[in-house]
């Protein structure tokens, strides 16, 4: 379940606005900075599955959905 071309809807998200992918942007800066101080770093399937959710080619609940999959949640 690691291949991230088999997530929930991917080409399902709208397009998004340049304020929008800076908010997302700005959220998983932080999110990586406060992962790096507590000596975690995130998965090569989570980064790629971050990228496509911060340029808008997914929603947030396919984000979730797929990570909730990889993690069986």
């Amino acid at each position: 379940m690691n291949d991230v071309s088999t997530s929930p809807n991917p080409t399902a998200a709208a397009k998004i606005t340049p304020e929008e992918r800076a908010r997302r942007q700005a959220a998983d800066d932080y999110a990586r900075g406060s992962l790096r101080l507590e000596g975690f770093t995130p998965s090569k399937y989570s980064d790629e599955l971050t990228r496509r959710f911060i340029a808008g080619e997914m929603t947030r609940e396919a984000l979730l959905d797929a990570l909730r999959a990889h993690h069986g949640l």
